[in-house]
């Protein structure tokens, strides 16, 4: 005669409260982690954590202070020391910041591409974008808070440079500078350089490489000049004058009233080119993020 007892089946053991989800069994579960829906905000937050935490960042707006306010100061001291300072007469004495933000634009430029191209180099863009589904908002996040940045770095450091300069130059017989002087050499070459910079980071967006980005963003400032420059015929003088009149530099010179050529852009012109040019840039590079894989 047997002596086994049946087995009893045990009920399987409450499973842990992490796994509860409305609806299953555990319905009554309330995750303490809140669900919101994410938006322009979160992708802002998150560029501004990347761009301040990055040493490229502090060394390449450091190295462009140190060069506006440099350059700047440096030519101010020179003219106002120099024996022929009496040139300056009836010149706009804040026109002498047009060299440090001329040399300085390189590095906002070289800024603005490692925003985009750096993360396409290392990787790290398929981390954002599994962060951030919206390409279009991750480039827009980024395009804010770069222009942001440029912006404000440009205006202190110009600012600087155009009040420190029209001090040490009041002796030389340059005029007084105008409402519209102060405003163009502070507010106006700080929006174009940040819209210079944002050019590049779209640039580098859609090159997705840094060193081809910086390449093309240099050659585009630098080379209507140079090409320019050996233009002797006759029948290109047409084509000459437009290198001129459009280059990067001389639509900043305009910003100081020290325009390269009589003819073309003029008062607030630069602006607006660089702007409908950026926005273009910003299109394409929006549609290209759909298109492409990362």
């Amino acid at each position: 005669m047997s002596t086994h007892q049946p087995v009893t089946p045990q009920a399987a053991p409450a499973a842990p409260e992490w796994q509860a989800a409305p609806g299953g069994p555990y319905a009554g579960y309330v995750s303490p982690i809140p669900v919101v829906r994410t938006h322009l905000g979160h992708a802002i937050g998150s560029e501004w954590t990347k761009i301040r935490s990055v040493r490229s960042t502090i060394w390449t707006l450091g190295v462009f202070v140190v060069l506006v306010v440099g350059i700047g100061l440096l030519a101010g001291a020179l003219v106002s020391g120099a024996s022929s300072s009496s040139d300056m007469s009836g010149e706009n004495p804040l026109s002498l910041g047009f060299f440090g933000l001329l040399i300085g634009s390189m590095c906002i430029m070289t800024l603005g591409v490692l925003t985009t191209a750096s993360e396409y180099g290392t990787g790290m863009i398929r981390t954002t974008t599994v962060a951030c589904p919206s390409r279009v908002r991750v480039l827009a996040a980024k395009a804010i808070v770069f222009f942001a940045v440029a912006f404000v770095v440009t205006l202190a450091a110009s600012a600087f440079v155009a009040m420190t300069q029209a001090s040490m130059l009041s002796d030389t017989g340059a005029r007084t500078p105008t409402n519209e002087d102060w405003l163009k050499a502070t507010l106006g070459v700080s929006f174009y350089m940040a819209l210079l910079g944002l050019l590049s980071l779209l640039v580098g967006s859609i090159i997705r490489h840094s060193a081809g980005a910086i390449t093309i963003m240099i050659g585009a400032l630098l080379a209507p000049l140079v090409i320019a420059l050996f233009m002797f015929s006759q029948s290109l003088e047409k084509v000459r004058n437009a290198l001129f009149e459009y280059s990067i530099p001389n639509q900043l010179s305009i910003f100081y009233s020290n325009s390269l050529s009589q003819d073309g852009p003029s008062g607030w012109d630069p602006l607006w080119i660089m702007l409908v040019v950026t926005a273009l840039a910003f299109g394409g590079a929006c549609l290209l993020l759909e298109k492409r894989d990362v």
